[in-house]
C-alpha cells in the first residue's frame, strides 16, 4: 500500500464518522484502496502536493480536507510510464462548494515555477465568456494585491502568464472551431452541466497529450441537460467506481445527496457539498446559512425545489418533459367562482389555428386569490373529426379516451361553431360582453395572432397587449404558476375543459432550468385554455383587488 498524509487524513475522517459521504464517494474510497493505493508502481509527489497546498493557503484561501485530498491525486504518478496516473478529473459538487476557487489556485500553481514545467499552458473553457473569465479574474486580483507574486506572473484580465515557465492560462468559450493547433498542458471544462454534447470540447481534448503531464478537469454541479456531456461522464465514473474499466480512466469525485427524503436532514447536506463538513470554516458557516434560508423558503415557494435539489443537492428531481403539476393540485382549482363582478380584470386569448380551437379568459383578484373565468370555441368539423362530436353515444365509443365535448358544451364551457373558421368577431364579441360586468383593462395576445384580431378589437375600443416572445414568458411565469397551483391560489370554478387543457401541457426544462409550456400532442390534446390563463398572469400585477363600480359610484356621489 502507498500512503499520503492528506489522503490518509480524509479516509480516516470518513472511517471515524467525522464526515458524511454519499455512496459514490464511499465507492471512491473502496475503489482507491482496492485498485490504486494498492499499486506499488504508483507514487505521490510529496513536494508538489505540499507546495500546492502551501501556495493556495498563502495566496488564495485556507484549504479544507477535501481540497487537500483532491490535490494529492493531481500529483499521483505512475513510475512505469514516468507520467501522471490520472489525466482526467471529474469534479461534481453542489453549488457553493468552492469549485472555481480550487480551479483558480490550482491553475495558478500549475503554470508557476513550483510546478516547473516549461510551456505548460492551460485553458479554462465554459459556455459563456463571463463564466470562463471567473478564475482568470480571481487570479488577476490576487496577483495585483501581492507584489511578490508579480515577480512570477504577468497578469491581465484575459490571461495569466508564468514568467519562469513561459506558461499561460487563458479563458476560452466552448466554441472550439478556431482553436485547432492547441498544445495545452491542462484544460478545465467549467459548467459541464450546460454541455449538450462533447462538440465544444473535442478540439481542446485533442490538443492535450502534446505536453507531458497533461490533465483535463471537468467541473460543475448537476443540471437539466439529460443524455448530454455530464450524463456521459457520470456513466464513465460509475464504471470506474465499479471496477468495470481501467482505474486510471478517470478520477471521479462525485458529490450528491443520496436520497430525496434526506433533504430535510441538514447534517446530510454535506453529501452534496463537502464544504459543509464539520468543523465548518467561516465560508462554510456563511454558505450553510444561505442554503438553509433557501430551504426554508421552499415551504412557501415550492417552485424553487427543482432548482434547490438539482444545483444545491446535485440530485435532479425534474423530468425534463413533465406535466405542469400533479393532478391533485390542478383538481384543487375546482372551487366555486366568487363574485368579482365590477373588478378589474386582465383578458387573454389563445388559439393555435382559427380552424380548430380558440380560448378566451379573464383573471381578476379576490381575497388574495386569482379568479379565472374561461370560455372556448371550436369548429364543428374539427371536433367531429377528432372527437366524434356529432356521432350518437353508441358510435362515439369507437373514439376511445376522447374529451366529452358535448358534456362541456352543455356546461356552457365551450361553443361549437359550424363554419370554415372561427371568426375574429366571435372572440371580440365575448370580451365585449365581458365588459358589461367587469372592468376589462386589456387583452393579452400572442403578437403573431394579434394581427388577425387587432382591427376587430380596435373597433370595440378594447386595448390589447401583444406578447412579442411567448416562449420567453413561460420561464418568467412558471414559478408563479407552480406556486399558485401548489398553494391553491387559483380558482377556476368547475371547469373540466380548462383542467384538461392544463393536463395536456408538456413542460420542458432547458439547460438553464427555464421552463417551456408545450403540447403533449400537437393536434388532439389542446392547451389553448391554459395558455390564455397564463397570458393573463403576465399583466395581472397591474390590477387591484377592488370593485371598480363601487369606487365609481362613490365618486359620482361626491358633491363638488
Amino acid at each position: 500500500m502507498i500512503h499520503q498524509k492528506y489522503v490518509d487524513e480524509y479516509i480516516k475522517l470518513y472511517r471515524d464518522g467525522k464526515i458524511i459521504l454519499n455512496k459514490e464517494r464511499i465507492m471512491l474510497i473502496d475503489y482507491l484502496e482496492r485498485y490504486v493505493l494498492s499499486n506499488d508502481d504508483l507514487y505521490f509527489d510529496e513536494e508538489k502536493i505540499e507546495n500546492s497546498v502551501k501556495f493556495t493557503e498563502k495566496w488564495f484561501f485556507k484549504t479544507t480536507a477535501y481540497q487537500r485530498f483532491l490535490n494529492a491525486f493531481v500529483f499521483l504518478y505512475d513510475s512505469t510510464i514516468d507520467d501522471v496516473y490520472y489525466d482526467e478529473f471529474l469534479i461534481i459538487m453542489g453549488r457553493g462548494a468552492g469549485k472555481n476557487g480550487w480551479i483558480s489556485s490550482l491553475g495558478a500553481f500549475l503554470i508557476s515555477p513550483l510546478n516547473g514545467i516549461e510551456g505548460y499552458d492551460g485553458s479554462i473553457v465554459a459556455n459563456s465568456e463571463d463564466q470562463a473569465k471567473t478564475s482568470i479574474k480571481e487570479i488577476y486580483n490576487v496577483i495585483k494585491k501581492n507584489d511578490r507574486l508579480a515577480l512570477d506572473f504577468n497578469a491581465t484580465k484575459s490571461a495569466i502568464t508564468g514568467v519562469k515557465t513561459n506558461s499561460t492560462l487563458v479563458y476560452q468559450t466552448s466554441n472550439g472551431k478556431t482553436k485547432d493547433g492547441l498544445r495545452d498542458g491542462f484544460d478545465v471544462f467549467d459548467e459541464i452541466h450546460m454541455y449538450v454534447d462533447d462538440s465544444g470540447v473535442g478540439v481542446y481534448e485533442s490538443g492535450l497529450g502534446k505536453i507531458r503531464e497533461s490533465r483535463q478537469f471537468e467541473v460543475g454541479s448537476d443540471g437539466y441537460v439529460r443524455d448530454g456531456y455530464l450524463d456521459e461522464k457520470k456513466a464513465v465514473a460509475l464504471q470506474v467506481l465499479k471496477g468495470e474499466i481501467p482505474p486510471n480512466t478517470m478520477f471521479p469525485w462525485w458529490c450528491k445527496l443520496d436520497n430525496e427524503d434526506d433533504v430535510s436532514d441538514r447534517d446530510k447536506w454535506e453529501q452534496a457539498n463537502p464544504m459543509l463538513s464539520k468543523p465548518l470554516t467561516s465560508y462554510g458557516k456563511t454558505l450553510f446559512r444561505k442554503i438553509e434560508k433557501q430551504f426554508i423558503k421552499l415551504q412557501a415557494q415550492p417552485s424553487g425545489r427543482e432548482e434547490f435539489m438539482t444545483k444545491r443537492m446535485d440530485l435532479p428531481q425534474v423530468k425534463l418533459e413533465s406535466s405542469v403539476a400533479p393532478y391533485e393540485q390542478i383538481k384543487a382549482t375546482n372551487e366555486p367562482l366568487p363574485d368579482f363582478t365590477g373588478n378589474e380584470v386582465i383578458g387573454a386569448v389563445d388559439f393555435a389555428s382559427i380552424r380548430d380551437f380558440a380560448a378566451c379568459g379573464i383573471t381578476g383578484k379576490k381575497d388574495g386569490k386569482f379568479v379565472h373565468l374561461s370560455h372556448q370555441f371550436a369548429r364543428k368539423q374539427f371536433v367531429d373529426k377528432y372527437y366524434g362530436y356529432s356521432l350518437n353515444e353508441e358510435d362515439r365509443k369507437q373514439f376511445r379516451n376522447v374529451p366529452p365535448i358535448r358534456k362541456w358544451e352543455q356546461m356552457g364551457l365551450i361553443t361549437i361553431i359550424d363554419a370554415p373558421t372561427i371568426s375574429p368577431s366571435v372572440v371580440v364579441d365575448w370580451f365585449t360582453k365581458i365588459r358589461e360586468d367587469y372592468a376589462l383593462k386589456m387583452v393579452v395576445i400572442d403578437n403573431y395572432r394579434a394581427d388577425l384580431l387587432r382591427k376587430s378589437f380596435a373597433e370595440e375600443d378594447i386595448d390589447i397587449w401583444p406578447i412579442s416572445n411567448p416562449t420567453a414568458i413561460d420561464g418568467l411565469l412558471a414559478p408563479r404558476i407552480i406556486d399558485g397551483l401548489a398553494s391553491n391560489k387559483f380558482i377556476w370554478g368547475d371547469n373540466p375543459l380548462l383542467r384538461w387543457n392544463t393536463q395536456n401541457v408538456l413542460v420542458k426544462t432547458d439547460a438553464r432550468g427555464n421552463k417551456q409550456y408545450l403540447k403533449k400532442d400537437e393536434v388532439r390534446r389542446k392547451t389553448d385554455g391554459f395558455k390564455a390563463f397564463e397570458y393573463t398572469l403576465y399583466k395581472i400585477d397591474e390590477i387591484e383587488d377592488i370593485d371598480i363600480s363601487d369606487a365609481l359610484n362613490n365618486f359620482a356621489a361626491l358633491d363638488f
